[in-house]
């Protein structure tokens, strides 16, 4: 990635971190209508049941829901649809073999605009089981246990 290149990360999905192992991610595009495009600016988004599925060799995300633009007219875009993603053929591929074992999901990490366009990423995750989940809350308590002492040292 070069330094010309504009980042603004509109929302990260906690959530599925806590949830999921991510196994590895993928950048990827969204075919997205005007007021929809206005609405991600405004974070006028939820992540709640979003996942991505593979139809016919195309990539798909589904339950992401983007609120209707305030200052929309009867244009306006359905909140729920389903909206393609934009990826290679082959990496497509390599995503649908992956999500073929058993396990393992394709589920959004992180929406953000890259040079003014709309960008996904998403990773190729494998569910967490409960004591996996409390092994997290135990690191993350470390973590900020050590950040208070050496805030306070």
């Amino acid at each position: 990635m070069t330094t010309d290149q504009k980042i603004k990360v509109l929302s990260v999905n906690k959530k599925a971190r806590f949830n999921y192992m991510v196994e590895e991610s993928l950048e990827c595009g969204i075919v997205l209508k005007g007021t929809e495009v206005k609405s991600l600016r405004m974070n006028k988004f939820s992540y709640s049941d979003a996942y991505c599925k593979i139809v016919n060799g195309e990539l798909w995300l589904a339950g992401f829901h983007i609120s209707p633009y305030d200052f929309g007219n009867i244009n306006n875009h359905d909140p729920d649809r389903e909206r393609k993603l934009l990826a290679n053929k082959i990496e497509i591929k390599k995503l649908s073999r992956k999500v073929a074992e058993k396990g393992f999901t394709l589920v959004p990490l992180k929406i953000y605009l890259l040079n003014g366009k709309v960008k996904l990423e998403i990773g190729i995750c494998k569910g967490k089981k409960v004591y996996d989940k409390r092994e997290s809350i135990k690191e993350r308590d470390v973590r900020r246990d050590t950040s208070r002492e050496m805030k306070n040292a």
